[in-house]
């Protein structure tokens, strides 16, 4: 396998840390100029032409820091395209471009369920969800949640140093204990299992950083297991974002006299597999087939289209001008209105590949000619 280059690690990490720049941006960045050095070299040039707003550029010895400050902490950087990068992230619609990982990858290798739940959850919820833990961790499966309080903590403590272990997605820097009393379990899952986030070292957890945590637990395992939960809570928007994605939805019922299980018997309602026991888990994974090990994999593999050669070159035909035709952009703003519309619906009328829609929307996107909503979907920009 071709080796990373340095130096294009550093350019991927500076692009993801420049203002204005999410990760779907940056993954079109990446394909419309074949390497994140390319994209990086870009930047000065879109935002003096106002394609990019919000225009600090971070820099190369920004991302150097970045690492060094890793390597001080016992941690290290992934980026998106880079051997280990986990699978189960990459074949995400807008993988985070950088991770941040403390402890022991390979733990991810394993199956996962994740277990989330209240944060101010019963003492009953509390123990159930650790008994859960320690059963599924027991059994080899590698049992996910994000270190809050309540349900989080307790499926973390169930599954520490168990066979299969435990894994904590953050919200905030991986150098940051949060919430603070959980300091020493935080050192624990490092020392046993393996802590992970996409948010900067130093930064502070904030709201609306939860979702993408989320999504990022949902995304690394199996199933989502939800043990208590109030009608609007995050661990709800996990279930839902698990559904998305394709994963099992398990909720363990509980009284309609308690709002901490509201949530819960809701899921139940719309679908979501009742359990009440380590062994009704396995037993549906079983039946999925979900707890066949997963063969290895390489990020690597599902680097973006045209994404860097191993001569550090971007990939496709020496010197091919990586924008699409005028005619198809002008197709495409014509299709569009102020409401917003299927990308997939575009790709029909316009009667192109998908590859070359997306490529013309991106460059629209940069030029301010059209927003993206939520579900795939975009609209003229107005005025």
């Amino acid at each position: 396998m071709a080796q990373f280059g340095p130096e294009e690690k550093l350019a991927r990490i500076a692009l993801a840390r420049s203002s204005g720049i999410g990760p779907v941006l940056w993954s079109r960045l990446l394909r419309r100029f074949g390497s994140g050095r390319a994209a990086h070299r870009a930047l000065p040039g879109l935002v003096a032409r106002g394609e990019i707003r919000d225009g600090r550029i971070a820099s190369l010895a920004e991302a150097e820091r970045e690492i060094a400050a890793a390597e001080r902490l016992g941690a290290r950087i992934l980026v998106f395209g880079e051997p280990g990068y986990p699978a189960r992230l990459a074949h995400l619609s807008d993988p985070p471009p950088v991770l941040r990982l403390r402890g022991d990858p390979v733990v991810l290798e394993a199956p996962a369920v994740a277990l989330v739940g209240a944060r101010n959850a019963s003492a009953n919820g509390r123990a159930f969800a650790r008994t859960m833990a320690r059963e599924l961790a027991d059994a080899g499966l590698l049992v996910v949640s994000g270190l809050a309080r309540g349900i989080d903590t307790a499926a973390h403590e169930g599954a520490l140093g168990r066979p299969g272990g435990t894994a904590a997605v953050l919200a905030c820097g991986l150098d940051i204990a949060y919430p603070p009393e959980n300091a020493a379990l935080t050192e624990a899952i490092a020392a046993a299992g393996l802590l992970l986030s996409e948010r900067p070292f130093g930064e502070p957890p904030r709201a609306k950083h939860f979702p993408r945590r989320n999504r990022l637990i949902a995304a690394l395992s199996l199933a989502v297991v939800v043990v208590e939960a109030a009608e609007r809570s995050g661990s709800l928007m996990t279930a839902r974002l698990a559904a998305e994605l394709g994963r099992e939805v398990m909720a363990v019922p509980g009284t309609p006299l308690d709002p901490r299980h509201r949530g819960t018997n809701r899921l139940l309602r719309e679908g979501a597999a009742l359990v009440q026991s380590a062994a009704e888990v396995l037993e549906l994974l079983d039946g999925l087939g979900g707890m066949r090990r997963p063969s290895p994999a390489v990020a690597a593999a599902t680097v973006p289209p045209s994404a860097e050669r191993a001569d550090g070159r971007p990939g496709g035909a020496a010197g091919k001008d990586p924008s699409v035709s005028p005619r198809l952009r002008e197709r495409l703003e014509s299709c569009l209105a102020p409401e917003p519309l299927a990308v997939d619906e575009l790709v029909r009328q316009c009667q192109a590949s998908a590859a070359d829609v997306q490529e013309a929307l991106l460059e629209l996107e940069l030029a301010g000619r059209i927003t993206r909503h939520p579900g795939n979907r975009v609209s003229r920009t107005a005025g």
